[in-house]
């Protein structure tokens, strides 16, 4: 019986139409004629949604008990039993309830497939397992039942159902999502614009990265080796030698010049680990490439072209740069090269060549890979100077007992045993000098260079050819063993760089001290130029500085270091204890560049901690000059005004005239005497000096204070009596609130109170006054709470503007925040959230 087919309606979040969607579905193909049941569906009390299930088959739910209480779940005996063409099923990452016949729906889903009735299905976003810790990451809130994504990648459809965030909260706060009573609560906490944005790109990434490897498998299934040009991809190929940031520069005006195209660079390591790239031309050229907006891969072969071939048709690459070959031109007459084979077997793949400054210069090759050291070279060669003497003198000794290919077998050994101990050069030696010795002592005619029988000469022919072999392959053999454990320590080393990243002020230091220990070095040391180079400066102390340094004394120069490595512009690494060899630069330069990355962070840290309280006294000095010169003298001309009048001798005023004079000058000095104790606390702010008494408050309680000193009406407050308490200053809180709900009401319309609820998430109370006023652009979000400013205010002479900057900074002070979000139907915002347990001190 063939597998039924499962199609799956994929949406963001609640409420974006899945299920609508799922049913719509099964009512066209019930229209068609198709055999279509309803398993299982929740309408959640939502019309429209319950309306579609007229005409359509309900298979009955079977009941499961389960601790003294009554469940329906999906009864699938049933549905196999009534075996339909097609099974509608909601809710595919549902649990079951203990006691049915599997414990998530998906598998219930699973058997009715094996079944071959095909069945549509719905999930949401936050339920793919993989991304469960993310979803509750963004919202807040765990997500406990989870549906496996090989299940959903093994859909034959999944059909996205969209929904744009503000569309979603609109039919939330209109009812058609969750009951009257819910709404407030949801669109506080889960159905929040960043939280459903978020969700949203979710769900399309994902939904994308489905759709990619849906167009690789049906390239694979259908043997399509040539790229399909969907979409402009442009991989440039790094070797890891200073070459590349040519590429790259080439490669991106290529993908700019196509609208969209991406940008891929790959470098391709060879399994052994022998490959000649530096890591600091790699982290560099990594910086470079995700500065332009491509991405950087890194993948390992043994055949490089067919590696990177096979990489560019894996992401189905258009075009592929790569690199003049750096072998010279006599190397290349011998091997065509990487270039050459990867353009011959680019198939459909074009293949630019770049030219750059180090091709045709050769392959500069490391000490490792030019043979074995000097000191085992000239051992081998003394063990051949001696040994076959003695070797000689014993053949002839046992000449009675021995043939001419019993001795031939023992120099053979001999040749084998000089390659192991000094390669080939040595191997070479003994082999020749063996042949000679061979022909001298043990061919006939005895004691002449000449061989009277042929077999005699092809056999020393033979053990000529046999021992050039030997000692070629026991060479590479050694070489390749003694690279292969330098290789591998070298990979411990990078791996546990690479495994443990270091922050905070002592980054640098802890990195440099790793690497001293690394190496058993006496003194590492980062060094920086002081002043511009000239030819002289490398060995000056003067022109360098230490920027940091761990061990014991440090070198004050790169010249006073036994090894140095170059970081970017004006950084040297100096370390002094022993020269290292050749083969360590590798680690060396991995070392250098996170030290360098380490110093780059370190400064821009410190720099923005010097620019943050500079930037904001400024902005602070000259908003109050502002204020001084315009804003206050508005209150202070009213009531020197009223003063006056009162004190002319020559004006007869009446008592209620004089009543309203003495009233003007009292509001404008209360209005004054307000303004000035703002003025002072936003200088308290600025300067870090406010104090505080934070302790545990009661919001249910504290608002309708601060609502009485307003002294206004149009304030709606319903809050929950049993809210958790909130960590904050009594009388700051209050200030805060004051200013809060007198802007809410001067901006609302009089037949439209301002609604103040809260709610707990997780550790913190968010205390949400909504208005029904003209609202705030987004693009003007961050400047109504920079001080004096008033975004259209119909009033444009009750204050300075600090209202709301005041308020976003005291409740900063005291460990909260204060942010402005759309009111749902129209109006502003303003979540004021506060910690639940104390804040931590800096």
């Amino acid at each position: 019986m063939a597998r039924g087919k499962l199609r799956i309606y994929l949406g963001a979040a609640p409420g974006v139409g899945k299920t609508y969607a799922m049913l719509s579905e099964g009512a066209r193909r019930l229209a068609r004629g198709t055999d279509v049941v309803v398993g299982y569906v929740e309408t959640h009390g939502r019309p429209k949604t319950a309306a579609l299930l007229d005409g359509l088959e309900i298979v009955a739910r079977k009941t499961v008990p389960y601790r003294g209480a009554e469940f329906s779940e999906l009864d699938v005996a049933e549905l196999l039993r009534r075996a339909p063409a097609v099974a509608l099923i909601d809710e595919l990452a549902h649990t079951n309830v203990p006691g049915s016949g599997h414990a998530k729906r998906w598998q219930d889903v699973e058997q009715v497939l094996d079944a071959g009735i095909d069945v549509i299905t719905t999930v949401n976003i936050q339920h793919l397992e993989s991304l469960n810790d993310v979803v509750e990451g963004i919202t807040g809130v765990p997500q406990r039942e989870t549906v496996p994504d090989e299940v959903v990648r093994r859909a034959d459809q999944v059909e996205l159902v969209d929904m744009a965030p503000e569309s979603l909260r609109r039919r939330m706060a209109h009812g058609n999502i969750y009951a009257p009573e819910k709404v407030d609560a949801a669109l506080s906490n889960y159905f929040r614009v960043g939280n459903l944005t978020a969700l949203r790109e979710l769900a399309l990434l994902w939904l994308a990265g489905r759709v990619d490897d849906q167009l690789d498998s049906y390239r694979s299934a259908h043997d399509i080796g040539g790229t399909w040009e969907a979409r402009e991809r442009v991989v440039v190929a790094l070797t890891g030698g200073p070459e590349g940031d040519t590429l790259l520069r080439r490669a991106t005006r290529i993908a700019a010049r196509t609208k969209g195209a991406d940008l891929l660079a790959v470098h391709v390591a060879r399994g052994d680990g022998l490959g000649g790239s530096r890591p600091r031309h790699l982290a560099r050229q990594r910086e470079t490439v995700e500065g332009l907006g491509g991405t950087y891969h890194q993948v390992v072969g043994e055949d490089v072209p067919r590696a990177l071939l096979d990489f560019a048709r894996a992401v189905n690459a258009t075009q592929l740069v790569l690199g003049v070959s750096r072998r010279g031109r006599f190397a290349q007459l011998l091997r065509p090269g990487i270039g050459v084979t990867t353009t011959a077997l680019s198939g459909s793949i074009d293949v630019h060549m770049v030219t750059h400054e180090q091709a045709h210069r050769g392959m500069r090759r490391s000490a490792a890979d030019r043979g074995l050291s000097a000191r085992r070279r000239i051992a081998a060669f003394a063990v051949a100077l001696a040994g076959l003497p003695l070797l000689t003198v014993g053949l002839d000794l046992a000449g009675d007992v021995l043939t001419l290919p019993s001795d031939i077998l023992f120099f053979l050994a001999a040749v084998v045993g000089v390659a192991l101990i000094g390669g080939m050069w040595p191997a070479l030696f003994t082999a020749f000098s063996g042949f000679l010795l061979l022909n001298w002592f043990f061919t006939p005619p005895i004691h002449r260079f000449t061989v009277s029988a042929n077999e005699n000469l092809i056999a020393l022919a033979v053990f000529v050819l046999v021992g050039l072999g030997v000692s070629g392959v026991v060479d590479a053999a050694a070489r390749r063993t003694r690279e292969a454990a330098a290789l591998g320590a070298e990979a411990a080393t990078l791996s546990a760089l690479a495994g443990n990243v270091l922050r905070g002020e002592r980054a640098l230091d802890s990195l440099l001290g790793r690497l001293r220990e690394t190496f058993g070095l006496d003194a590492v040391t980062l060094l920086e130029r002081a002043a511009p180079a000239t030819p002289d400066s490398r060995g000056d102390p003067a022109d360098w500085r230490v920027v940091a340094t761990v061990g014991g004394r440090p070198c004050t120069s790169p010249g006073e270091g036994d090894t140095e490595i170059a970081v970017g512009e004006g950084l040297v690494l100096a370390i002094r204890g022993r020269p290292l060899p050749a083969r360590d630069r590798r680690v060396l330069e991995a070392f250098a560049v996170q030290a360098a990355g380490a110093l780059r962070q370190q400064r821009l840290q410190a720099e923005a901690e010097k620019a943050r309280p500079l930037e904001a006294a400024d902005r602070m000095r000259t908003a109050l000059l502002n204020a001084v010169s315009h804003d206050l003298r508005t209150p202070l001309a009213s009531a020197k005004a009223a003063v006056e009048s009162l004190v002319n001798e020559e004006i007869a005023w009446t008592p209620d005239e004089r009543a309203e004079l003495l009233d003007t000058a009292r509001l404008s000095l209360n209005r004054l005497d307000r303004l000035v104790v703002n003025l002072l606390d936003m200088s308290r702010l600025q300067a870090g000096v406010l104090g505080m008494a934070v302790r545990p408050l009661s919001l249910a309680e504290l608002v309708p204070s601060a609502l009485d000193d307003l002294g206004t009406g149009g304030v709606l407050i319903a809050l929950d009596p049993d809210l958790p308490e909130v960590q904050a200053d009594p009388a700051l809180l209050e200030r805060v609130l004051v200013n809060l709900l007198a802007n809410a009401v001067r901006h609302s319309p009089p037949d439209e109170p301002v609604l103040v609820t809260a709610s707990p998430i997780r550790d913190r109370v968010e205390l949400r006054i909504a208005d029904r006023g003209p609202g705030i652009p987004p693009g003007d979000r961050d400047r109504v709470f920079l001080p004096f400013q008033r975004l259209d205010d119909r009033d444009n002479h009750t204050g300075v503007g600090l209202g709301l900057a005041l308020s976003r900074g005291l409740t900063e002070a005291m460990g909260g925040e204060l942010i402005p979000e759309d009111t749902p139907g129209g109006g502003l915002t303003m979540i004021l959230s506060l910690p639940t347990t104390p804040p931590a001190t800096p």
